[in-house]
């Protein structure tokens, strides 16, 4: 749902308290001790349900960490999105969303079982895009790392990709309203490098008093973070609506395990890339945050498992209902426009890209019942699986 929302609930701040409380109520937030505390539409158990799932044995593994998408935690049972392959011993992460260090944790792949391992077998982290719900675990990651990656061999590297500075900034929406203050205008779209060197520059008084006082190393020892390169493949405009490719984006060869990207469409924000990770057991695609995507499509041509958002237009529909036309309408033509509705994603994406199975994620709302994400198998003859933390999933023997 990226940020969507949180842009809509400043600016319902100024609606009158009858119009606030009812879209509020309809987002599934109430106003309390004068902050936000998270509802749910649905019931949210003390545990999540995913700390039952049982590891599995394969060689290659596909856990789910995270599996709620957007900025409003609703549910206990769905922290925010993030997802991870496993081959072997080795951890491939993609975002990073709230509660995913700790999901890391909880998940199993730590040899030592502790959170001072928590990193010891990641070997890389990759962002789809830049939005808050998908890195807000970042900061975290990158601030501590050093001292949660026990067992890690000396000198060896976490490889992080991601997004680039954009260049321009994205297109006002709807066309004919003010324009907006620009926030940082020094670096107004900065990518995964710019962010961390931001990151680096905020905690350098931690960073400072570790390294001096008691001789730990900074993060710059275990991290090496690298924009994608989009040279000759697309000069983002503020559109933000991509090409289509001819071909993946080469992104790492890591031994056995090649992994390779596209450009989907989540505009106006832009660059947003869907992953693919190919072992010699199969294969696993983690869409990000898009609109139906050709180049998805044939990123995702007979993968073993297609892990691919999702959104109820109903609920959608439910929040809007709430809100002016003036904010409501502007709000639902993006939620709708850049993401991939139940109806559309098992009919109009895994099945032409002949996916084996479709592990639904980054799910809003996080806490809508079962049946309804089972409407998802419509026009899809693969196998459907709503997706929830801490799930493991086997590709090959």
């Amino acid at each position: 749902m990226c940020d969507a929302v949180s842009r809509a609930m400043s600016d319902v701040s100024a609606l009158p308290e009858s119009s606030r409380r009812r879209f509020l109520q309809a987002l599934g937030v109430t106003a309390a001790a004068g902050g936000m505390v998270a509802a749910g539409l649905g019931s949210a158990q003390a545990a999540p349900r995913g700390r039952g799932h049982r590891p599995v044995r394969n060689r290659t593994r596909l856990v789910l960490l995270g599996t709620a998408g957007g900025p409003v935690h609703q549910s206990h049972d769905h922290y925010g999105v993030s997802t991870a392959v496993v081959y072997e011993d080795r951890v491939y992460v993609v975002d990073l969303g709230l509660g995913a260090y700790r999901r890391l944790i909880e998940s199993g792949l730590s040899p030592l079982g502790t959170g001072a391992a928590s990193l010891s077998q990641v070997r890389g982290i990759f962002f789809t895009h830049l939005h808050s719900d998908h890195t807000t675990d970042w900061p975290a990651v990158y601030a501590t790392g050093p001292m949660n990656a026990v067992g890690r061999p000396q000198g060896s590297v976490i490889e992080v990709f991601g997004p680039g500075d954009r260049g321009t900034l994205p297109r006002v929406f709807p066309p004919g309203r003010a324009v907006p203050e620009v926030v940082n205008p020094e670096q107004p779209t900065a990518g995964i490098s710019g962010m961390t060197g931001y990151l680096r520059q905020a905690f350098s008084q931690d960073f400072n008093d570790r390294t001096r006082d008691s001789n730990f190393p900074g993060p710059e020892s275990l991290f090496h973070v690298q924009d994608i390169d989009l040279t000759g493949i697309w000069d983002v405009d503020p559109a933000g609506t991509p090409p289509r490719l001819d071909r993946p984006i080469e992104v790492w060869q890591d031994g056995d395990v090649r992994i390779t990207a596209t450009l989907v469409d989540h505009h106006p924000t832009a660059p947003a890339f869907a992953y693919r990770f190919d072992t010699p057991d199969g294969s696993v695609v983690v869409s990000g945050d898009t609109t139906v995507s050709a180049n998805l499509i044939d990123l995702a041509r007979d993968t073993d498992y297609l892990v691919h958002e999702v959104i109820d237009p109903a609920y959608v529909d439910q929040i809007v209902a709430s809100l002016p036309p003036a904010i409501g309408g502007p709000l639902r033509e993006h939620l709708i426009a850049a993401h991939t509705t139940i109806e559309q994603v098992g009919r109009d994406v895994a099945e032409p890209a002949g996916a084996r199975n479709l592990v639904l994620n980054h799910l809003v709302p996080a806490d809508s019942s079962r049946r309804r994400w089972a409407a998802a198998q419509h026009g899809y003859s693969g196998r459907l699986i709503v997706g929830e933390d801490l799930l493991q999933l086997g590709i090959g023997r």
